[in-house]
C-alpha cells in the first residue's frame, strides 16, 4: 500500500501548487500599479503605454518562446528558466522613478512575467489529457492565486499605501521561482524504438502553420478581443474607481470577486462543460463581456460593479477554457505550446491596442471608454459566428 506522501505527491498537484502563484504577480499589480504609477506623476495616457509596451514585447516574443519550450526535452525546463527571469526583472523597479525608467522596466518585468502562463497551460492540459485528470481544478488554482493577491494581499493598498507595492511584488515572483522547481515532468515518457520511430526513418513533423485556417484563427482573435477587455480592467479598473470616489477598501474585493467566480466556475466544470463546444464557450464570453462593459460605461454605483465583475466568469473563464481545448482539439502536442503562444500573441496585440486606445479615451471621456470593449465584444460574437459557418465542430 502506497504511503499518504506518495499518495499526494502526484503531478497534478504539484502543477496545481505552482499554477496558485502563476497570477499571484498579476494580481498585485491589477490593485497597486495604476495607483503607484499615478503617485508618481505619471498620466493616464502614458498609464496606457507603461502597460502596453509589455504587451508588444509578449507579441513578439510568445511564439518563439513557445516553439522553443516545445522542442525542450520537456516543459519544466523552459517554466523554471522563465521563472528566474521574471523574479529577477523587477529588482531595478527600487531604482527607477520617471517615466522613461519605469516604462524600460515594468516593460522587462511585465513581459517576462507574461510568459508564464501560455507555457504552463499548454503543458497541463496536455498532461491531463493524458492522465484522464480534470484540467479545469489544477487551472482554478491559478485564479484562486489572483484571488488571494487582488483581494486579499490587495487590502495592504488601505493598510500601507502603494508605497509598498515593489516589495510585495519582487516577493511573489521571487516565490513562484522557487515552486517552479516542484513541478513534474510533463511529457509522456520517451516511445519504445520501432519501425516507425528509428533513427534514420523521420516522421513529418507537425507544424503550426498547418493550422492556421480562417476558421480557426477567427475564434483566437475573438477571444483576444474579449480578453483585451479583461486587461484594460487589469490595468484602470482601479484606478478609475479610485478616481470615482470609490473607497479604496473596495478595490480589491472588486478585482478579487471577478476572480472568486472564476474561480468556482472552473472547479465546477468537469461537472457540465462537456455540453458546450469549445467555440460555443468563446461566444457566450463574447456576450457577457458585451453585457459586463456596457453596464460599466455609466459609471454604475458599487454595488452594480461587484454584480458586472462576476461576468468575468464567463467574459473569461468560460472563454479560457473554450480557446484552450479548442487549440487542443484541433492541434497536437509537437506544436502545443507554439499554438497556445500564437493564441497568447494575438491577445497581447489586442490588449496593447486596447491599452494604447483607452488610456487616450479615459482622458477625455472617463468610463464612457468602456464602450470600447462594447465594440471589440460585438466584433468577437461575428468572429466567432463566421468561424462555426466555415467549418461546423467535429461532433455536429
Amino acid at each position: 500500500m502506497p504511503s499518504a506522501p506518495s499518495r499526494w505527491d502526484t503531478p497534478e498537484l504539484r502543477a496545481s501548487i505552482y499554477q496558485f502563484m502563476v497570477y499571484v504577480p498579476g494580481g498585485v499589480a491589477s490593485v497597486f500599479l495604476g495607483i503607484w504609477l499615478s503617485e508618481h506623476g505619471i498620466p493616464a495616457d502614458q498609464i496606457g503605454l507603461v502597460n502596453a509596451l509589455p504587451t508588444l514585447c509578449l507579441l513578439l516574443l510568445n511564439i518563439i518562446v513557445g516553439r522553443v519550450a516545445d522542442r525542450a526535452d520537456d516543459w519544466r525546463s523552459a517554466l523554471i528558466f522563465i521563472s528566474l527571469v521574471s523574479a529577477l526583472a523587477p529588482l531595478p523597479l527600487y531604482f527607477v522613478s520617471e517615466f522613461w525608467g519605469i516604462l524600460l522596466i515594468w516593460g522587462l518585468t511585465a513581459t517576462s512575467n507574461g510568459l508564464v502562463a501560455p507555457v504552463i497551460d499548454a503543458a497541463t492540459v496536455r498532461m491531463t489529457r493524458r492522465n484522464g485528470t480534470d484540467f479545469g481544478a489544477i487551472r482554478a488554482w491559478a485564479t484562486v492565486g489572483y484571488v488571494f493577491a487582488a483581494a486579499g494581499l490587495g487590502l495592504f493598498l488601505n493598510v500601507l499605501g502603494s508605497g509598498i507595492f515593489v516589495t510585495l511584488y519582487v516577493a511573489m515572483v521571487l516565490l513562484r521561482a522557487a515552486l517552479a522547481f516542484l513541478l513534474p515532468r510533463f511529457r509522456a515518457p520517451a516511445p519504445e524504438l520501432t519501425l516507425t520511430n528509428t533513427p534514420g526513418v523521420e516522421m513529418p513533423r507537425s507544424q503550426l502553420k498547418d493550422s492556421l485556417k480562417l476558421w480557426f484563427v477567427l475564434p483566437l482573435v475573438a477571444f483576444a478581443l474579449v480578453n483585451s477587455s479583461n486587461s484594460v480592467i487589469g490595468s484602470f479598473g482601479a484606478l478609475l474607481w479610485h478616481e470615482n470616489g470609490i473607497p479604496n477598501y473596495f478595490l480589491g474585493p472588486l478585482l478579487g470577486i471577478a476572480a472568486v467566480g472564476e474561480a468556482i466556475l472552473m472547479f465546477a466544470w468537469r461537472r457540465f462543460g462537456g455540453r458546450f463546444t469549445a467555440r460555443n464557450m468563446i461566444l457566450i464570453a463574447a456576450f457577457a463581456a458585451l453585457v459586463r462593459f456596457t453596464i460599466m460605461a455609466f459609471n454604475p454605483p458599487v454595488e452594480v460593479l461587484f454584480l458586472t465583475q462576476t461576468l468575468h466568469a464567463f467574459s473569461f473563464g468560460m472563454g479560457y477554457f473554450g480557446i484552450v481545448h479548442f487549440i487542443a482539439n484541433w492541434t497536437n502536442e509537437a506544436n502545443a505550446a507554439e499554438a497556445q503562444g500564437f493564441a497568447n500573441m494575438l491577445s497581447m496585440g489586442a490588449a496593447m491596442l486596447a491599452l494604447t486606445i483607452f488610456g487616450i479615451l479615459v482622458e477625455h471621456f472617463g468610463t464612457h471608454a468602456f464602450f470600447y470593449s462594447t465594440a471589440t465584444a460585438s466584433i468577437a460574437i461575428v468572429c466567432v459566428l463566421v468561424s462555426l459557418r466555415l467549418k461546423p465542430p467535429k461532433d455536429a
